[in-house]
């Protein structure tokens, strides 16, 4: 029905609307690229509305980077049950899967690393740091010891790996367990590489 259509959009849901417009902009344009200006003629609502709700290009930019780490983190989150080998190869299987469906939110974390704004750098490096940790607490499991060169050497792997995940996922058509036996194999040789001697 045209009233259901016409329905008046809660703020919340209002809200949720602007960022993934937001998000899905960084597809294909870069987050500097994203103004109050632009999101307002996307969305077809006034520039005031959009600055209503972010109170600046600088708050937009936060929000829809924080937006996208938190969906990707989610969506990628560790299944508990699986024994770490397992868990690893599933995790690196649905961040495969999230970034070719969700080209945008991913965009959205690279890009928001080149950002003038500290705050979004910060964000887009405190998902990185979480993603670390996911990786660390496999091979701390699997019997690796524990190190700062660990830790270093694998959240420098996470900066590694969106590359790959941006020539590979989004450049080509590789399958994706090809994708996924790729990175779980630097991973191993990154981890290998700190001198570790328990790696199975």
């Amino acid at each position: 029905m045209d009233s259901d259509r016409r329905r008046r959009l809660t703020p919340e849901e209002r809200r949720a609307q602007l960022l993934a417009l937001g998000v899905a902009f960084l597809a294909e344009r870069p987050l500097d690229d994203l103004t109050i200006e632009e999101l307002s003629a996307r969305a077809g609502v006034s520039r005031g509305l959009v600055f209503h709700y972010f109170g600046s290009k600088q708050g937009l930019h936060r929000a829809v980077v924080t937006t996208a780490g938190a969906s990707m983190l989610a969506a990628s989150a560790p299944k508990p049950a699986l024994d770490p080998v397992e868990r690893l190869r599933d995790t690196l299987a649905r961040i495969v899967q999230f970034v070719r469906e969700h080209r945008g939110t991913f965009f959205s974390l690279v890009r928001g690393v080149a950002s003038g704004d500290g705050v979004v750098r910060t964000i887009v490096d405190d998902t990185r740091d979480v993603h670390a940790e996911r990786i660390i607490t496999v091979f701390l499991e699997l019997g690796v010891e524990d190190s700062e060169l660990l830790r270093v050497a694998l959240r420098s792997w996470v900066s590694f790996a969106e590359e790959v995940l941006i020539e590979l996922a989004l450049g080509t058509e590789m399958d994706a367990a090809d994708i996924v036996g790729f990175l779980e194999r630097s991973a191993r040789g990154v981890v290998g590489a700190t001198g570790a001697d328990r790696l199975p």
